[in-house]
């Protein structure tokens, strides 16, 4: 046993050294027979692979490249682990420049013995952006990982961030990609350290290791693809403060340190020269279990802020190049965090490229979304593009050409481009209106009938199928911005003094009901309303044309307690409260049933041909079949979605009610071809769970559907 086990450990060695030098494959050959050219301050150099950004590491030594249109000259700088200062500082012979970019090979080096970081000097000229100062050490812009913060909450030095060199040597076997079409999709989205925090069944809460423990509930809830906040890294202690004797932190991280980097304090050890091994393993485990990863990703501004912020990086590399700025030198802050990435600058642009294509082979993540992505199609003096190179490429891009791109489609600046996103046939988008028309209708805002039917059938008239595709629309009534979907039926109002800006902080739109009390109580009338509202929201959602997402939570009724802005609770604010599984049952066994339902019916996926018996494959109705909606206020909202399903052999035929008026209505339903009949699966009006596994059959086509309630029935 024991002669097995060193073989197979010999066979993975030779793996890890082979996925390791994958990267320097095309130098293989010449990096075996290398040699040093010079000795700078008593280290073995050479000039380095110049298109290889970052540090590499090679069989004897490491690739040091780094790049700056503005410096006129580049220090390495060596550290023992956590030291406060150097213990060699290398400067960049004159001749190992080429261009802008400064390449060194450093031989005799043993990655897991130091960190490293730059010193960069050049012109200081604030009033035309060029902030180089020899006395700023800085992070590697393209650093695989990141001292500082490996324990969440504390900081282990003052020394300012550092890199070190990661061995990229995960075996990935002989693994397979979901590769799920869009349209078949189900997104949950969490925040990693929030999804576990309170989950007592849980060995290592709050970490990627913690999400892979819970797979077994993503797989039984039905989802398969989850969408992670922010996991590159960053400083959750960047605007540490105490309010009413609570720690506040940076708690989403919507704050980048480091883009190519995973956040070291989300793993459940410390991963000395192999960060990301935890992050791997959980994406090699999610994808054996059918479920996709996406990543929300934030490329419209960094953690150095304004003129008032730290450097880190950017700022001492290429400050005018890597941020929008003003004729005088100051940050355009069209992002609300007090600088904007100059995404289509050409260097920046390659960087934001290099970085989502280092994610996808390496990490092998299934998509990304893009946070405030109406930056990333502005040009430098902050003007949009009306094809933006960045987005144009990123669209084409041969690597990411299974990846799914979904944008964020506005920013803080004003400029909204839901259905107007530069998407090149390429892009999905959040669909903001989807958010806003449902909410509208279903707390009983009738005047936007129309619109809710446009969302329910796909957003046409946002997305024209003919130039968009049918995969363009996120569909999400919450998110993580804004409440959660127990809250939505809860509070008339937010109540985020919790954060400490006088409630001043969040949307003030929330389109939001609460069934009469505001915030907790007893009432079981007020309770039933609560969930029966819930339940309206889940049905619309997962049987809408169109990609669903979930917020983390809202199938147990987790709540925020109002606070629809925690971006800094890192409490039991925004930490999931797995006990209300129990409370919330039948909120849960409802959520479960529908996800199954929409995968049962390819009708509302759009993965099925026309139906044969004639039946359009959408179609909007009223109180009465075939009836077009009126301008104004209508009470009853319905579609019906019909096509061919191949695999069953028969067509699949789903009709939608939504009833948002606050008394019962007659709805008369579409007359079916030959003998089919319809049967109600669905009815959040009535008694009890809310569906029935075995459908009613109906002897009419003729429904009485209670007040504020929804029914789906299916052809039979």
């Amino acid at each position: 046993m024991k002669r097995a086990e060193k073989e197979l450990e010999k066979a993975q060695s030779r793996r890890e050294y082979i996925s390791e030098m994958t990267e320097m494959l095309p130098f293989h050959s010449e990096i075996q027979h290398m040699e040093p050219l010079d000795r700078v301050n008593g280290f073995d150099v050479r000039p380095g692979f110049y298109t290889f950004a970052g540090a590499t590491p090679i069989p004897n030594g490491v690739c040091f490249t780094v790049q700056s249109q503005g410096a006129v000259s580049c220090e390495l700088l060596l550290y023992h682990r956590k030291e406060s200062e150097p213990y060699a500082v290398i400067p960049f012979p004159k001749n190992y420049k080429i261009g802008h970019v400064y390449s060194m090979i450093v031989f005799g080096l043993n990655v897991e013995e130091f960190e490293y970081a730059y010193r960069l000097d050049g012109p200081y000229h604030p009033e035309k952006g060029l902030l180089f100062d020899r006395n700023h050490v800085l992070l590697d812009p393209y650093a695989k990982a990141v001292t500082g913060q490996s324990t969440w909450g504390k900081k282990v030095s003052e020394n300012g961030y550092r890199a070190r060199v990661v061995r990229n040597n995960f075996y990935w076997g002989t693994e397979n990609w979901p590769k799920i079409p869009m349209e078949d999709l189900i997104i949950y989205e969490m925040h990693v350290r929030g999804f576990t925090k309170m989950a007592k069944d849980v060995k290592a809460p709050g970490t990627f290791e913690g999400i892979r423990e819970k797979i077994p509930y993503l797989k039984d809830l039905g989802v398969n693809a989850i969408e992670l906040m922010p996991i590159f890294e960053f400083d959750e202690l960047s605007e540490k403060r105490e309010v009413n004797g609570k720690e506040l932190l940076n708690y989403w991280g919507y704050n980048t340190v480091s883009f190519f980097a995973p956040n070291t304090s989300y793993t459940s050890a410390v991963e000395y020269n192999r960060e990301g091994m935890e992050f791997k393993q959980l994406v090699k485990s999610l994808h054996e279990n059918g479920i996709e990863v996406i990543l929300d990703v934030v490329f419209n501004h960094t953690a150095e802020g304004n003129e008032e912020g730290p450097f880190i990086s950017f700022k001492g590399f290429d400050n005018n190049v890597y941020y929008m700025l003003t004729p005088d030198g100051k940050y355009y802050n069209f992002s609300g965090c007090g600088n904007t990435m100059n995404c289509n600058h050409p260097i920046v642009q390659r960087m934001i490229i290099d970085c989502l294509r280092y994610w996808v082979t390496t990490y092998r993540v299934d998509g990304f979304r893009f946070d405030l992505a109406s930056i990333l199609g502005r040009n430098e003096d902050g003007s949009p593009m009306e094809k933006p190179p960045l987005l144009r490429a990123l669209a084409q891009d041969p690597i990411l050409g299974d990846t799914k791109l979904i944008a964020e489609a506005w920013d803080a600046g004003g400029l909204y481009q839901v259905g107007n996103f530069p998407a090149f046939k390429r892009w999905s988008e959040w669909n903001g209106r989807y958010r806003d028309d449902m909410r509208e209708f279903l707390k009983g805002g009738l005047w936007c009938a129309k619109g809710a039917a446009q969302r329910l059938i796909g957003s046409p008239d946002i997305y024209n199928p003919e130039i968009r595709g049918r995969n363009a629309s996120i569909n999400f009534i919450t998110c993580h911005d804004g409440f959660t979907l127990y809250d939505l039926y809860s509070y008339n109002e937010k109540h985020n003094e919790a954060n400490g800006w006088n409630n001043m902080d969040g949307s003030n739109d929330n389109r939001s009901w609460n069934c009469g009390v505001e915030g907790e109580t007893k009432d079981p009338e007020v309770l039933h309303l609560r969930h029966r509202m819930i339940k309206n929201a889940c049905t619309v959602l997962l049987t809408s044309k169109g990609t669903p997402m979930i917020l983390a939570g809202d199938e147990f009724g987790n709540t925020q307690f109002g606070n629809n802005n925690p971006y800094c609770q890192d409490n039991e604010i925004s930490w999931l409260d797995w006990s209300l599984m129990e409370k919330n049952e039948d909120i849960y066994r409802f959520f479960r049933y529908l996800i199954h339902f929409r995968k049962r019916h390819p009708a509302i996926c759009g993965t099925c041909e026309r139906a044969v018996c004639g039946l359009p494959g959408v179609s909007i109705h009223g109180e009465h079949p075939w009836e077009e909606l009126p301008d104004g206020e209508a009470k009853i909202v319905a579609a019906m979605m019909a096509g061919h399903d191949e695999k069953r052999g028969r067509d699949d035929i789903v009709y939608i009610v939504i009833n948002a008026y606050w008394e019962m209505m007659v709805v008369h339903l579409p007359e079916l071809p030959d003998d089919k009949h319809w049967a109600i699966e669905i009815n959040t009006g009535e008694e009890g769970i809310g569906y029935h596994e075995m459908p009613v059959k109906l002897e009419q086509n003729q429904i009485y559907i209670g007040e504020r309630s929804v029914m789906v029935l299916i052809a039979v």
